[in-house]
């Protein structure tokens, strides 16, 4: 009964109950002394016409009472409140749908009975539970309406808000049906305190007589979609419910999809109708069987009168009107009975009335008893009153998504420029907060780091995207972009170690975007070129780095005094140029390389002939209108043709790239470039700029360039990045500009 009276418990609760009833947060109801209850008004429903035949009877546990085997329910209650419940051998577990939907569904069966499953979920389109919620998915649902097994996935309604303070929080106002709140909330902090789910800060149970609430809040660098979808993922604020439409038909279990349901309470439904129907035509006859032996007696009012005053008792007086005035015995008793009011005149006209209105009673009844269609407009009439009287919005929100789900599911793929600073700190903001500027400008404070801190990698990629991150040790991690804290342009971001499970003494030396690893064709046509500081050239199949692991997994065999310096991801058909700091460069094509096993150490791609001499950089050439753009560390750039530096084995000294002076400085980047082609460059006291790259004339491979930027004394150039221009960021840059 305490169920009966739960709001959360059922969709349209049967008893009103006065008290402590419990709570969703699993606490036990009072006492029954200290409560009181009766039913609700849509319990009735239920109940009505159990006095008219309408029903069978058994007798109950002890053999004390008759109770009914079924109700005539003139709701479709099974399916209204679901059920669940275990017995020998088998177990039901239905769901709750909304009365609005089951009607109409119902409604459109009889119009017609060869309607299909799936014609009727245009009208029951999914279970209704009493906690609202969200469905995520409908592939459960379809299986449950047309096998009777499914399992729909239930989510808790929850939303980003963002406080005065700027704080972010997540606010959960509906959890999924069946879920204990309490429970909920001890064992998401527990998931916190284990550090299974990071980014919360705080969890509140604002929740009163008003409705649910249970406040997350979050820190400072938490990302808001993926804490919520880990809260989905590791907690009961996702849950699934399993539904077995298991049912007793005719005393048989059986497996029921929607439409057998809905048949098999139409049956019922058509029962009921037919012995009610008979059991008040069976009242009327005997009424109407009464009247007319009172009919009788008023027509020979004397004769019955002056029999009665000459009979000796009673009994004597019903056999003379049996025998004399061909009455039953029923007839006779009830002639006796009668008071004498019923002889005066107004009376038996009332008599009269009322046998003419039972004659037209037995025959409706009859008429309906004769006639299905009239049976079933009356069934149609009574769920359509019903539909009026409690029918109400759907409370579970549909939202037709996969039933595997990916945290990227909620994250625009926007563009973002990564930004990670050589003492390990890594954050991504929007491309968008990088204004375009011309060459030689003075540029925009960029990324704020400590003092003995710089900026070291700047590249863009979507939010979608992996991040293949190698270190100086040759090992490779795997990360999801949007799993990259975001910050502003001036933010610090956040340790890399608290994202990559590195050493405390290895450092992030190269970082690839790959668009998928997901893809057998992408996976198996691209490589990896790696390259390492003291001149060493590797190549492998990126299907070899496709299987991410947490910890981690070693990419290539570093010699001692090396370290990996660059990788570039390729696809096998290119023209590899390495550079030195001294500023040589050697170009050779990537077929003189032949791929290896990922635990490979490499050959020898250039030969370093001084001491202090190492690799600087390596690029990847595929475009025949790409240029090969150099800076140094002192501000000075130039782009450069491609041809004009020879074709040569790998292994050799290069050519001369740039004319390196003291005024230049030592070559610090190389990058493969065309006119369309943007370039951020930032140097190690956190100042970047912005500017096109056809603001650099072409120049021959022997110059010394031309200032890009103007470096405050004792500053130099600590990295560079280019930027391909697409359309996104192109309307991105309309809108700053516009604002500005």
């Amino acid at each position: 009964m305490v169920r009966m009276a739960q709001e959360w418990s059922l969709r349209y609760p049967l008893v009103d109950g006065q008290g402590n009833f419990g709570s969703i947060d699993g606490d036990s109801p009072a006492a029954m002394r200290y409560t009181e209850a009766r039913l609700q008004k849509i319990a009735e429903e239920l109940l009505i016409d159990l006095n008219k035949d309408t029903v069978d009877f058994q007798p109950n546990f002890d053999d004390s009472l008759q109770e009914p085997i079924v109700l005539p329910s003139k709701i479709p209650h099974l399916l209204m409140n679901g059920t669940s419940g275990i017995a020998v051998g088998m177990a039901t577990n239905m769901a709750p749908h909304n009365i609005n939907e089951l009607t109409t569904g119902i409604l459109a069966y009889i119009d017609n009975p060869e309607i299909t499953v799936a014609e009727l979920m245009e009208y029951v389109l999914a279970p209704d539970f009493p906690t609202g919620g969200i469905i995520y998915g409908y592939q459960g649902v379809r299986a449950g309406f047309e096998k009777g097994r499914g399992r729909v996935i239930m989510r808790g309604r929850a939303e980003i808000e963002t406080t005065r303070s700027g704080k972010e929080q997540i606010i959960v106002t509906e959890i999924p049906y069946l879920v204990n709140k309490a429970n909920l909330i001890e064992k998401t902090a527990d998931l916190i305190r284990d550090k299974r789910i990071e980014g919360i800060s705080d969890i509140r149970d604002e929740s009163d007589r008003d409705g649910l609430r249970i406040v997350y809040e979050l820190k400072k660098d938490a990302i808001p979609n993926v804490v919520l979808n880990n809260l989905y993922k590791y907690t009961q604020l996702q849950s699934t419910f399993s539904i077995n439409n298991v049912a007793l038909v005719k005393g048989r279990p059986m497996t029921l999809n929607l439409k057998e349901l809905i048949h098999y309470y139409i049956e019922h439904r058509h029962e009921v109708v037919v012995r009610r129907t008979q059991y008040e035509l069976n009242e009327a006859e005997k009424r109407a069987h009464i009247l007319a032996g009172l009919l009788v007696a008023l027509d020979n009012l004397d004769e019955i009168i002056t029999l009665i005053r000459a009979a000796k008792d009673p009994e004597e007086a019903r056999l003379q009107l049996v025998s004399q005035f061909s009455l039953t015995e029923i007839q006779a008793k009830a002639i006796l009975d009668m008071r004498l009011q019923k002889l005066t005149g107004l009376e038996r006209n009332k008599i009269v009335e009322e046998n003419n209105q039972i004659q037209a009673t037995i025959a409706q009844l009859k008429e309906i008893l004769n006639d299905e269609s009239k049976r079933m407009t009356i069934i149609k009439e009574e769920l359509k009153e019903m539909q009026e009287k409690y029918g109400d919005e759907r409370r579970s929100e549909i939202v037709h998504a996969a039933e595997e789900f990916r945290d990227e599911d909620m994250i625009p793929n926007d563009s973002m420029v990564i930004t990670i600073s050589q003492g390990g700190y890594i954050k991504r903001t929007a491309l968008s907060e990088y204004r375009v500027q011309s060459r030689g400008g003075v540029g925009s404070k960029g990324a704020k780091t400590k003092e003995d801190d710089f900026t070291e990698h700047l590249f863009v990629a979507t939010n979608h995207n992996y991040l293949l991150i190698f270190t100086e040790k040759g090992k490779v991690f795997w990360l999801k972009v949007y799993t990259i804290p975001e910050g502003s342009k001036t933010s610090q971001g956040r340790a890399i170690q608290n994202l990559i499970q590195m050493e405390t003494d290895d450092n992030v030396r190269a970082v690839i975007n790959v668009e998928t690893l997901n893809d057998p064709d992408y996976v198996n046509n691209h490589f990896l070129v790696m390259c390492t500081q003291n001149g060493t050239i590797k190549k492998t199949s990126l299907e070899a780095y496709s299987r991410p692991r947490q910890n981690g997994i070693n990419a290539i065999t570093i010699n001692e005094g090396d370290k990996l310096l660059e990788v570039r991801l390729t696809n096998g058909d290119s023209h590899i140029i390495i550079a030195v700091n001294s500023g040589r460069a050697i170009h050779f094509h990537e077929e003189g390389v032949r791929p290896m096993g990922r635990m490979a150490t490499g050959v020898r791609g250039i030969r370093l002939e001084e001491s202090h001499e190492h690799v600087i950089g390596m690029v990847c050439v595929s475009q025949e209108d790409t240029q090969l753009l150099v800076v140094s560390e002192k501000g000075y750039g130039k782009r450069s043709e491609v041809s004009d530096y020879r074709i040569t084995n790998r292994g050799g000294k290069g050519v001369k790239t740039m004319n390196i002076t003291e005024k230049t400085g030592n070559l610090v980047a190389i990058k493969d470039v065309v006119d369309t082609d943007e370039l951020m460059i930032i140097n190690k006291s956190g100042i970047t700029i912005r500017m096109k790259i056809n603001e650099l004339r072409v120049m021959g491979r022997a110059t010394q360039g031309v200032k890009i930027i103007r470096l405050n004394k004792n500053d130099e150039i600590s990295s560079i990045a280019k930027i391909e221009p697409v359309e996104e960021i192109e309307a991105l840059e309309d809108e700053v500009t516009e604002t500005e």
